[in-house]
């Protein structure tokens, strides 16, 4: 069995995964990258230039949360200089699979590995304000039996990725979040 490590030395940049995107959230993911901005005073930017971790993200293309948390994440680590890559979820699921999310394979994950390639910390799939949104949003969906139901939750995600790029907000939730994982990881 493959460790973390080794799906990290086997993976592409973030730059390079976003890049290669092949999905029509290509753009949106570039429009979020574009318009978010962190704040280099962070606290998060010195543990994590003094410490150094990996990030390895998994990950897929057609995901509406990877689509903005990618984003997020890489202007993370651009900022703090440290190494971000992506494995895809669907190549090989024996890595997702040891970082279920209630039983299921959400994505995106990102895991901090610390220097000897040692899990130190786990974020994903979404901010807990963004999970808030879903949940309600999703409880206003018809039942799954019903004739409508994949029509309307094909709307729904089609607003949700509005959201997602359009509302800053919604980046910085994720942000904020992430700061706080990080932080307590790292400390």
């Amino acid at each position: 069995m493959k460790t973390e490590q080794q799906y990290f030395e086997e993976s592409m940049s973030m730059a390079d995964y976003m890049d290669q995107m092949s999905t029509n959230l290509k753009e949106p993911s570039f429009e979020v990258y574009k318009h978010f901005n962190v704040n280099p005073e962070d606290e998060v930017f010195n543990l994590l230039k003094e410490k150094k971790p990996h990030i390895l993200a998994i990950t897929e293309d057609w995901c509406g949360d990877a689509m903005l948390n990618n984003a997020v994440i890489r202007k993370i680590a651009e900022e703090a200089e440290v190494e971000i890559r992506c494995a895809f979820r669907d190549a090989d699921t024996d890595l997702i699979d040891r970082y279920l999310t209630n039983g299921g394979r959400a994505i995106p994950i990102y895991l901090f590995l610390n220097e000897q390639g040692e899990v130190i910390g786990k974020w994903g799939p979404r901010a807990p304000e963004l999970q808030q949104l879903v949940t309600d949003m999703r409880a206003e969906l018809p039942e799954k039996d019903d004739p409508q139901f994949a029509e309307k939750q094909k709307e729904l995600y089609t607003t949700l990725q509005k959201k997602f790029v359009d509302d800053p907000q919604c980046a910085k939730w994720v942000y904020e979040d992430m700061k706080a994982i990080i932080t307590k990881a790292l400390s």
